[in-house]
């Protein structure tokens, strides 16, 4: 029964990315964003086997089976059926990216190769080359090396087969480099620079634009690269190697916590690699040559490509002025009643608003803390950091106040995978200025998202904030859903500002009559939340549980809403990624309905919605339902007591629930079906952009 009862967490990930290329072959697409769709579904792949498939093959390698943590399936298997599925996917990708490059034709872009450049093109390429790539090459000829060099994490490479004229000796006038009697082939590899762009766009030819990859001038220019050898022939083929991001923290007690992690963030170049990509058409000698050196072994995922690695570098694809190939630009709105141009803080003292970004913009999050750095009233900030942007507004608001003689306290998390260097910078630029950093709590991350200040009136402090369902970040607040709830209500920030003590004094564990946290009262608050639907159901009142969640794969929860289903109570998940629970199953899920959506933003919030008897509760949280949210980390899920947001929350949920053109539903395999529904056609994203459009045309 275990296996029918959960799907296993790392293919219901395979499945979502499934989703994002599904949004690459949609020809409803606008055609750019196709290839941006192919770019993220290469991003998430890449991290996919740094973290995940790197911590199956160490459970193999550690000679366990892993069946209990992995639904069901051994872990040596469960490495076999995921590299067949992303040879299928990567296949998959590769026949979309021809589609759509044969349509961008149809629109005067051409994608050119090395072999296609034309007369007028060469000077301009040759010279790209001599002036800015050239320098950056890094060239390592294997031959001469008694050993591998440790290739980069997820950089790409072109391996390079040089078959050598009779003289195997450079050419005259140059010393000699290759000794005579070695074998007349040299396998040379060559780092495709990373701060180069790697669409090269070249000049206009009656009314057509070209883009070369930088590999492909590259290849155009091996002759320059290579023209002190005697060589025969040249071929080059792609190559890329991906490695076991998993940080491992130095025990010295001398280092400090920053010191610590930025030594094992180095120490990622040294990871075991856990996948090797290469293009299909490398030759065979080339490529066993290649795998003897590097020492890939069976339980690395070997994968046969493209031509193209890094495909994740199509997110950055150039627009090239083609606005009629890209999603329709809408600007971010207001929220009714909140003033940008007046004292945000004023306004949040009358009442509760909720941002709802990216629909909403997120410059009402800069506004709160700009006004707090300034006013004179406002002694202290408490926030906490989880990933900013690359130039971020809310970490110069917060140096800022310092300079204004605030007394800021910020909890970064330096852990935040993939963040960690740049959390690094910021956090040593903050304590630079004077802000009071705190870092985690040992054992846990700190993945919450909160802020409260304390303003100086009339003699006491009163608290403002804001607690969200994401980061606190300019960049991607532009592309993920996100609330974010604005309050004044002294109750929950004196549980909030609890919060805080917890990160300095964490043998404390704080009791909380409003806020729900991780770790050590979400589980026990959510079965106690869902067991009430099901004594309402019982009692015949009303019940029903609507969650919106990034990934559901804690079993403890899902068993919960299992026993919920069984008892007549509806569940509507709308979950956008891993969903580990399986809906429909007669006799223990039939009650459940999943749906994912994938769209032009990414659906990233997390919402509580639970009947009680007709007096909804709800909540806004940081928290997935993964054991990691609910044991492992610091998370918070706040209630919403404005009737006024709490039935704004119920209804964008319910607009969500409604589409039937991006929502597809979860079930075994990933097929993903779309979800078809009667009635009108409703694309949710659009559908919500025009709801918050209508609350402005009301309240004008």
């Amino acid at each position: 029964m275990l296996e029918k009862r959960y799907t296993n967490r790392e293919l219901s990930w395979l499945s979502f990315n499934a989703r994002v290329l599904q949004e690459a072959a949609d020809e409803t697409v606008p055609l750019i964003e196709r290839l941006r769709f192919l770019g993220i579904f290469s991003n998430n792949l890449d991290e996919f086997f740094k973290v995940r498939y790197a911590t199956v093959k160490r459970i193999d390698l550690a000679g366990k089976t892993g069946k209990s943590a992995l639904g069901g399936i051994k872990a040596s298997k469960l490495l076999e059926e995921i590299t067949k599925i992303v040879i299928d996917q990567q296949a998959e990708s590769l026949k979309i990216l021809e589609d759509i490059q044969s349509k961008l034709k149809e629109h005067n872009i051409h994608i050119i190769k090395e072999d296609e450049v034309s007369e007028s093109h060469q000077d301009f390429i040759k010279n790209f080359f001599l002036s800015k790539v050239s320098p950056a090459l890094v060239t390592i000829i294997l031959n001469e090396l008694p050993e591998m060099p440790s290739l980069k994490d997820s950089a790409a490479y072109l391996a390079v087969k040089m078959v050598m004229a009779d003289e195997t000796e450079p050419k005259k006038g140059i010393s000699k480099i290759l000794n005579r009697g070695e074998k007349d082939i040299r396998y040379v590899l060559i780092e495709i620079p990373r701060n180069i762009e790697r669409f090269v766009v070249l000049p206009e030819e009656n009314g057509n634009q070209y883009i070369i990859l930088l590999d492909d001038l590259i290849r155009y220019n091996l002759h320059t690269i290579f023209n002190i050898f005697n060589y025969e022939k040249l071929s080059a083929h792609m190559i890329k190697i991906t490695r076991d991001a998993e940080l491992d923290l130095d025990s010295d007690l001398s280092k400090s916590f920053i010191e610590k992690i930025s030594d094992s963030v180095k120490d990622r170049i040294k990871g075991d690699p856990v996948r090797f990509v290469y293009d299909k058409n490398i030759e065979e000698d080339t490529l066993t040559y290649l795998m003897n050196k590097m020492g890939i072994d069976a339980t690395d995922s070997i994968i046969p490509g493209g031509r193209y690695h890094n495909r994740r570098d199509y997110m950055e694809f150039p627009g090239l002025g083609r606005g009629d190939l890209h999603y329709e630009v809408k600007d971010a709105l207001p929220i009714p009643g909140l003033i940008l141009q007046t004292s945000v803080l004023k306004g949040i003292a009358d009442k509760d608003y909720l941002l709802y970004a990216p629909y909403q913009s997120f410059a009402y999050v800069v506004k709160f803390l700009r006004e707090a750095a300034l006013d004179p009233k406002v002694k202290t900030i408490k926030i906490t950091i989880y990933r900013l942007a690359k130039i971020s507004h809310i970490a110069s608001s917060l140096i800022n106040a310092v300079k204004n003689g605030k007394k800021v306290t910020v909890q970064i998390e330096l852990r935040a995978r993939f963040d960690e260097v740049a959390n690094i910078r910021y956090a040593e630029q903050m304590q630079e200025e004077g802000v009071k950093l705190i870092f985690g709590v040992p054992g846990l991350k700190v993945h919450c998202k909160a802020c409260v200040i304390e303003r100086e009136e009339e003699g006491k402090l009163k608290r403002y904030g804001f607690i969200s369902t994401g980061n606190f970040n300019e960049s991607t607040a532009k592309v993920y859903t996100d609330y974010t709830l604005f309050t004044a209500d002294p109750e929950i920030l004196k549980e909030v500002n609890k919060v805080f003590d917890f990160f300095e004094i964490n043998y404390k564990v704080n009791k909380y009559k409003h806020l729900i946290v991780s770790p050590h009262y979400t589980r026990s608050a959510l079965y106690k939340l869902i067991q009430n639907e099901i004594d309402n159901k019982k009692n015949g009142l009303p019940a029903g549980i609507r969650l919106k969640l990034n990934s559901i794969s804690d079993t403890g929860v899902i068993d919960k809403l299992y026993m919920a289903s069984k008892a007549g109570v509806k569940v509507k998940l709308l979950v956008r990624g891993i969903c580990c629970l399986v809906p429909g199953i007669p006799g223990l899920s039939e009650n459940i309905e999943a749906i994912s959506i994938v769209d032009k933003f990414l659906e990233h919030p997390r919402v509580f919605i639970f009947e009680n008897a007709g007096d909804p509760k709800v909540y806004i949280s940081s928290a997935d339902f993964m054991t990691r949210n609910l044991d492992q980390r610091v998370e918070i899920s706040c209630p919403i007591y404005d009737e006024d947001i709490k039935s704004e929350l119920i209804e964008t949920f319910e607009i969500s629930w409604s589409d039937n053109v991006k929502a597809r539903l979860h079930c075994r395999g990933i097929e993903n079906p779309y979800r078809k529904t009667d009635g009108p056609v409703i694309r949710s994203q659009l559908a919500l952009y025009d709801y918050y459009l209508k609350k402005i045309e009301i309240n004008e």
